[in-house]
């Protein structure tokens, strides 16, 4: 059995450094991707510090050194909105990021919100995925090269909430949620631990006070994943990577 990897935490001065030192990463693990496997998958996270992160990508000190030519984006949850929503996951990054670089159009997969439902939603993407990466929809989970994640207030990760009946499921590679606790009361459409924990890499981004209690419970093994999803996240043949700045790390790392 392969073990799994221990966590790595990095600890950054505040928001935007760490927003800086995220871009960055994602550009160096782009180019080990392109070099390894030809193409770079990577799983877009929603929030305020993802969207930090793919300003700076898309600015031109960055954007250069990514050949967005053999970039794959995908999404790691959505809102069942319209994508003309500015809650939009979708909408977010593509006003951030897709927008102002080279990315293929065929080569972004936003979560489609026109279905019957959520979980018509989640079943159609399930079969992009297979597409997409080559792979039987009935076999192992397709593998991404990189996983975008952030952290809630009440550890949430993706659109995997405590509590919820999708963080049991063992199969699936979609599936739809409830809303959760967080605005908007829509349901989502998330990809599944058995998607995040195939990854080559899962990277958190975490910023902000409120989140270091949840990050503290995480990292110590405190909290369950049915009490804290985030906890779920272990990859099973890869690496698992906290980006943080100084007040989510408050409890987690002596403070300096």
């Amino acid at each position: 059995m392969t073990a799994v990897s221990q966590p790595v935490l990095r600890v950054y001065r505040d928001a935007d450094r760490l927003a800086a030192e995220a871009a960055d990463h994602i550009i160096a693990s782009a180019g080990e991707a392109v070099r390894a496997r030809g193409r770079f998958t990577l799983a877009l996270a929603g929030g305020s510090t993802p969207e930090k992160t793919y300003s700076l990508l898309a600015e031109p000190a960055r954007a250069p050194r990514i050949d967005w030519s053999k970039v794959f984006l995908f999404f790691g949850d959505e809102r069942y909105l319209p994508p003309e929503d500015s809650r939009s996951n979708f909408n977010m990054a593509r006003r951030a990021l897709l927008n102002r670089v080279a990315v293929p159009p065929g080569q972004v997969f936003p979560i489609p919100t026109d279905c019957k439902d959520p979980a018509e939603s989640a079943a159609v993407y399930a079969r992009t995925l297979a597409t997409a990466f080559g792979v039987p929809p009935d076999g192992p989970p397709p593998r991404f090269d990189l996983v975008l994640l952030g952290l809630g207030d009440d550890g949430h990760t993706a659109s995997l909430f405590p509590g919820a009946a999708a963080l049991n499921e063992d199969r699936a590679w979609v599936t739809s949620s409830p809303p959760g606790v967080l605005p908007p009361p829509v349901d989502r459409v998330t990809l599944t631990f058995p998607v995040l924990n195939a990854a080559y890499e899962a990277l958190f981004l975490v910023a902000g006070e409120k989140k270091a209690g949840p990050l503290h419970d995480v990292m110590t093994g405190k909290a369950s994943r049915v009490q804290m999803p985030a906890a779920g996240v272990r990859p099973t043949d890869g690496a698992l990577v906290w980006l943080v700045d100084r007040a989510a790390a408050r409890l987690v790392r002596p403070a300096s």
